[in-house]
């Protein structure tokens, strides 16, 4: 079967490839960024992420944790994170390398990112219950903080997440799903010292993400990002200028760590998650038309249903307006869906 092959990602994607062999040579030097950073940053063990905390910190209900899409930032939040505030404490953050962030240690695997986030919150103060909202690739990143810090997690929001088994575009293999592309490598242990410096990036490979940033930069804002706030905007082109932004990806183990995930995920046959609150948000507007989209679009339906079926009081609501951005194209349905499983995390009756 044919799928639309521009909602795939590519398997070969960024990788680094040698970092401990390096040369150093300097890639451009970056302006600072546009804007001071919102939140505080916080150190995680020699590089600091950046944490932006807004609502009522005096709240005892749990803290609402804003999870990014890949390539994204906290600014991809401006339109939801007001909302939430109005009823709860929420924290949006930048990962390692991305918007405000220092640059974090290599490779950018699951366990490492949820690693620096449950550091960051604990450094912060930012004590648990935690409802964690996640979108696209932050999606995968929630379940993972679920499968290392259950008994943190009180509720979850799945915003038009990453499926478990997605597609991937290989240059020798062509279309395979990332089950296919496990590799049965250790994933790598998580680093807790030694964050990644531009001495350690090859020259070659310096070469070809500082292209590639160039045309990040220029494409950073296209619809339906045009509907952030100017500032949001303007710090989106300014930190996919960046070399880092490129580093901040790179996971050559994603398919290794989507299968121990599903692994994890069928060890218990029905409702792995029991009975906590999740909704999930699936786009309503076809990213891709003809019969190929349309069976691409069926297939993604299945597996966010899929995802509900996680929880016995699982919900998967249709964002009728939105495609993949629905924190952007509908902040009001996410900040409802948010404000729901909230409401069902504090209920006495749990």
């Amino acid at each position: 079967m044919r799928i639309a092959y521009r909602m795939v990602i590519t398997a070969a994607a960024v990788m680094i490839p040698a970092l401990d062999s390096a040369i150093g040579q300097s890639a451009v030097a970056s302006p600072p960024p546009p804007y001071p950073a919102p939140g505080r940053m916080v150190d995680v063990g020699g590089w600091r992420l950046h944490l932006n905390c807004t609502g009522d910190s005096t709240r005892s209900a749990p803290t609402v944790i804003l999870e990014p899409g890949i390539g994204d930032f906290s600014v991809e939040w401006s339109l939801v994170q007001p909302g939430v505030a109005k009823f709860a404490r929420v924290c949006s953050y930048d990962r390692a390398g991305d918007g405000w962030s220092d640059t974090g240690p290599d490779p950018r695997t699951f366990h490492q990112i949820v690693y620096e986030l449950h550091t960051l919150l604990t450094n912060a103060g930012v004590r648990p219950p935690y409802i964690l909202a996640g979108h696209s690739y932050g999606g995968w990143l929630i379940h993972e903080y679920r499968a290392e810090f259950a008994t943190e997690v009180a509720g979850m929001v799945f915003v038009d997440a990453g499926a478990l088994d997605p597609w991937r575009m290989t240059p020798d293999r062509g279309l395979v799903r990332s089950s296919q592309l496990v590799s049965g490598r250790r994933i790598p242990p998580v680093k807790t010292s030694g964050p990644l410096r531009e001495a350690d990036v090859p020259q070659v490979a310096m070469n070809q993400i500082m292209r590639g940033t160039t045309r990040a930069a220029q494409t950073a804002n296209e619809a339906p990002r045009d509907k952030l706030p100017p500032e949001a905007q303007a710090m989106r082109t300014w930190a996919l200028g960046r070399w880092q932004h490129a580093a901040a990806a790179n996971n050559p183990f994603e398919a290794d760590e989507l299968a121990a995930l599903n692994a994890r995920l069928a060890e218990k046959k029905e409702y792995p998650f029991d009975d906590m609150p999740l909704i999930v948000l699936t786009r309503g507007v076809a990213e891709e038309s003809g019969q190929d989209g349309k069976a691409f679009e069926a297939e993604h339906r299945q597996d966010h249903a899929a995802v509900a079926h996680l929880s016995r009081v699982g919900k998967l609501i249709v964002a009728e307006r939105s495609g993949h951005h629905i924190q952007i194209q509908e902040p009001e349905l996410v900040i409802k869906a948010i404000q729901e499983v909230l409401q069902a995390a504090a209920s006495p009756r749990r």
